[in-house]
């Protein structure tokens, strides 16, 4: 083995030696570091949805067998969840977008060396299993944004194992091309991701890093295709026969779920904040253990679609007849996101989101009598103004919903759905959820 890897490195150096242009030798030793990032970062990726989705899975079979066993499930998955965190990985808690952002600030000649307790092996270990265990319990995360504070910590470690005769690299780059890379893989959604770069994380010029932030996104992607297939991560929802007035419903559900994803935002922050409050471990059990009732109780007395990431309702009202959701399961969509984001344990916000976006869009269409095509539209505009609210990115989540279910035809909807909701949003709270707990996170770094 040693004698082929040797074989192989001598055989790439005299290759590299051949190149005669040292313009060229040079931005190719730039280049390397983000291919090798990236396509770790789509491995690791595919590795992770696949055993998220086991994990939802073994929840859905479950509660399919013995529903009252989420009662006992529940409560141990949401304190295990936490402890492991909380043990071994403090800043691996929740989502990991705002960790990411955090660490975008904190890539400075005076503070990179905390950027250690954003993104890191250890996070990456600790990050999956938390979520993994924690969706087993019925916790309403998704995998998505843990998925980017993976691909930062990945792209990280790349930066940190090149010698000291490599090029220097902007850590602030590495990390934001990181986390393209990953949301590209996570959604299979490579504009996306680019998107989320430029409009969430980045305060560089683009110029600066485009090149590559655009290889990194297409490796990350090709790389997830690979080994998961190409795919659509909704599918083809039917949207064709629409006319103009259906801007009107596309427009009163944005508002009204820009509202709501405001107010949701501003729930788990102040349970974060009243959270802090609960210094001794049991405090916190109680709290989990309360939590985790509430979510198993709702799930096995009136609808178990509260638990898990909410990916099955999107495909439920999107690709069949079964269209209209209940009053309430916009709610309960926000209380479980509620109760799981803030546990402590580690989940994303993003499927959730779209997941409560699409309940709000179903009960809206139900209520003014819209046909299939149209409520299809309506919540999909839903979902683009839902995590509008919660991630104040607008173009991000127009773009994420286009590629989702590649409607091409909608952009123009899905654009409107957006800025509706950041505006109302802005009436509600001025900064987005992922800002606040990227400063509550840079405050906690910044005092160690």
């Amino acid at each position: 083995m040693r004698k082929l890897f040797n074989f192989v490195r001598n055989s790439l150096k005299k290759s590299f030696d051949n190149i005669r242009n040292e313009k060229l030798k040079y931005n190719l030793l730039q280049a390397i570091p983000f291919w090798i990032g990236s396509f770790i970062t789509g491995l690791f990726a595919v590795i992770y949805a696949q055993m998220f989705q086991w994990g939802e899975n073994l929840m859905h079979a479950m509660m399919n067998w013995h529903a009252w066993l989420i009662f006992i499930v529940a409560p141990v998955a949401f304190v295990l969840s936490w402890w492991l965190v909380k043990r071994f990985a403090p800043y691996g808690k929740g989502s990991g977008i705002p960790q990411v952002m955090a660490a975008v600030e904190l890539a400075n000649p005076k503070e990179h060396s905390k950027i250690s307790y954003l993104l890191s092996i250890k996070i990456i270990i600790f990050k999956v299993f938390s979520s993994i265990i924690l969706v087993i319990g019925g916790g309403a995360v998704g995998r998505e944004g843990p998925t980017i504070q993976i691909a930062g910590s990945v792209f990280r470690k790349v930066n940190e194992f090149l010698p000291d005769w490599w090029p220097k690299i902007s850590k602030k780059n590495m990390i934001m091309t990181g986390a393209a890379a990953g949301l590209s893989a996570a959604f299979n959604t490579p504009l996306g991701g680019i998107v989320f770069a430029v409009e969430e994380l980045s305060k560089t010029h683009i110029n600066y890093f485009k090149t590559a932030l655009f290889t990194a996104v297409i490796i990350a992607g090709l790389t997830a295709q690979t080994f998961a297939g190409s795919y659509l991560y909704l599918g083809y929802p039917k949207t064709s026969d629409i006319s103009i007035i259906i801007i009107f419903p596309v427009i009163l559900v944005s508002a009204i779920s820009g509202v709501f994803a405001s107010q949701l935002s501003r729930i788990m922050l102040m349970i974060s904040a009243w959270k802090k409050r609960l210094t001794s471990d049991r405090s916190n059990i109680i709290f989990l253990i309360v939590s985790a009732l509430i979510i198993a109780t709702l799930a096995y007395f009136i609808n178990s679609e509260i638990l898990g990431s909410g990916k099955g309702i999107m495909q439920r009202v999107l690709f069949t007849e079964n269209k209209n959701e209940d009053w309430y399961m916009p709610l309960f969509r926000m209380l479980g996101p509620a109760l799981s984001f803030t546990s402590g344990g580690a989940g994303g916000i993003f499927a959730p989101a779209l997941a409560a976006g699409a309940s709000m869009g179903s009960v809206i269409a139900g209520w003014i009598n819209l046909t299939p095509h149209e409520t299809n539209v309506v919540i999909l505009t839903g979902m683009v103004a839902f995590l509008t609210g919660i991630t104040r990115a607008p173009f991000t989540s127009s773009i994420i919903v286009l590629e989702m279910t590649d409607r091409h035809s909608l952009i123009f909807y899905l654009m409107l759905a957006g800025m509706v909701s950041s505006l109302i949003s802005l009436l509600v709270s001025r900064h987005s959820l992922y800002d606040e707990l990227k400063e509550m996170y840079l405050e906690e770094i910044r005092k160690e």
